[in-house]
C-alpha cells in the first residue's frame, strides 16, 4: 500500500484538492485550537487548514510524496505542521495529549482498524473530540472513490463498537456530492462521526 499512495501522491496535481474537507471544516470552525493529529494526512489539505486556525497539527502517513506535497503547501500558506511518515502500527500514541482527533477517509483494515481506534481514544484530552468522515457499504454501488473492498468501508455499527467510550454527538450516514479533486468526485454515501471524550 505504500507503494500505491506513493505513486498516486506523486502526480502533479493534488489529487483530493488542497480545500479542507467539508465535514472536517464545519467542525473544526466552531473549536477551541489546541493539539491536532490527523493519521493517514496524505497531501495535507486537512492539516493546513487546521494550521492556518492556530492548531499545533501533528500528522502522519506512509507516503513521503504525500508529505513533501503537504510540507508545499504549508509553506504556501506561511503555517508549520509536524508531519512524520509511519504506519498507523509504527506511531506511538501517547496519553491525553490531543484535542482533536480528524479521521477523514482514512480507511484501515479490519485486523487493525479497533486497536488503533481504541488508541486514538486514549490519546485524546478530556473533552476532546474524534472528528471522522469515511466511505460506508453503500459506497461499493458509487464511482466517487474509496476502497473496493466492504471489509475496509464503515458502518455506523462499526464506530459505535470502536468509539463505545466516547460520547456520540453526531453519527450519521449520508449522501453526499463530493467535489475534493479527481479522485473523490460524484456521489457519495459516506458515515460522519463526532465523538467527544468525557
Amino acid at each position: 500500500m505504500k507503494e500505491f499512495w506513493n505513486q498516486r501522491f506523486s502526480e502533479e496535481e493534488y489529487i483530493y484538492g488542497t480545500e479542507p474537507n467539508e465535514y472536517f471544516k464545519e467542525v473544526i470552525d466552531q473549536m477551541k485550537p489546541g493539539k491536532l493529529l490527523l493519521p493517514a494526512e496524505g497531501e495535507g489539505r486537512n492539516a493546513i487548514y487546521a494550521a492556518k486556525l492556530g492548531w499545533e497539527v501533528t500528522a502522519f502517513d506512509q507516503s513521503e510524496s504525500g508529505k513533501q506535497k503537504a510540507l508545499n503547501l504549508a509553506k504556501e500558506n506561511g503555517v508549520t505542521i509536524d508531519y512524520q511518515i509511519m504506519s498507523i502500527s509504527d506511531f506511538e500514541i501517547p496519553e491525553n495529549k490531543y484535542d482533536a482527533i480528524g479521521l477523514i477517509y482514512a480507511h484501515f483494515p479490519s485486523s487493525i482498524r479497533s486497536k488503533f481506534h481504541n488508541q486514538l481514544v486514549h490519546s485524546l484530552n478530556p473533552n476532546g473530540v474524534i472528528i471522522l468522515e469515511a466511505f460506508n457499504p453503500k459506497q461499493l454501488k458509487n464511482n466517487s472513490g474509496g476502497p473496493k473492498d466492504e471489509s475496509l468501508l464503515y458502518p455506523m455499527t462499526c464506530l459505535e463498537y470502536d468509539f463505545e467510550g466516547l460520547e456520540m454527538e453526531e453519527l450519521k450516514e449520508v449522501t453526499l456530492d463530493l467535489s475534493e479533486g479527481k479522485y473523490h468526485l460524484g456521489k457519495a454515501d459516506v458515515v460522519r462521526m463526532k465523538a467527544r471524550k468525557k
